[in-house]
């Protein structure tokens, strides 16, 4: 980042900003909770009632599947079919608010930017829109229940940036443990899939309350 005559260079604690998708950058727990039931009888496993939303919130991605009766094998037929629906529903998915204006804010400084999801790459193109697409370096979408880690290795590959000056911002527990297998930092969006209680027993230090909380994490 080269600042303009008279303007303060901004010195970033974390060169590398990755993204989890849903629940992080777009408000899709809404749509999920319904689209899920549309497909339970296809897939048989246990609709959900609004009632255990909070529940299901308070669960690791593991502890949700056991909870639906969903065997892990077919976790990537149901994936498909998610994306599948999210597409034909994508003019209901928005980011949340602030977001558009956290990721410019973000590539103004200098960060390297990057998006690993388990969502289709047309899908958050369409959410974000092509401008604030455009400032996202890396996509790695797609990404299987339990892939982020490889996932998450590759965009450090790719970037040349050290682990310690990488940061992973999601909204599940397992995109923490992703965070720590890899070696990198996590930040906890509360705003998300998993309840703010559940985050804070597996990242007790690394939850953000807000949107505007991840660019005060990146400065440092």
């Amino acid at each position: 980042f080269r600042p303009s005559q008279g303007q303060r260079r901004i010195v970033v604690k974390y060169r590398l900003v990755i993204f989890d998708f849903d629940g992080t950058l777009a408000d899709t727990f809404g749509w999920f909770a319904h689209a899920i039931n549309r497909i339970a009888d296809k897939y048989h496993f246990k609709k959900v009632e609004p009632s255990e939303h909070d529940t299901i919130r308070g669960f690791d991605a593991r502890a949700v599947l056991k909870y639906l009766g969903v065997p892990l094998w077919k976790t990537p037929l149901i994936a498909a079919h998610m994306r599948v629906l999210m597409s034909r529903d994508i003019h209901h998915i928005r980011l949340f608010a602030g977001v558009d204006n956290l990721l410019r804010r973000l590539s103004e400084v200098g960060a390297t930017l990057a998006v690993v999801s388990s969502n289709s790459f047309e899908n958050i193109r369409h959410v974000l829109g092509a401008e604030v697409a455009a400032l996202i370096d890396y996509y790695e979408c797609g990404v299987s229940a339990f892939g982020k880690e490889a996932k998450l290795r590759k965009v450090l590959r790719q970037s040349g940036i050290p682990r310690r000056e990488a940061i992973y911002i999601g909204d599940e527990i397992r995109d923490s443990e992703a965070a720590r297998e890899v070696g990198i930092a996590f930040g906890g969006a509360t705003w998300g899939y998993t309840t703010p209680d559940a985050l804070r027993v597996h990242a007790p230090s690394d939850v953000l309350a807000r949107v505007d909380d991840i660019l005060d994490r990146v400065i440092g």
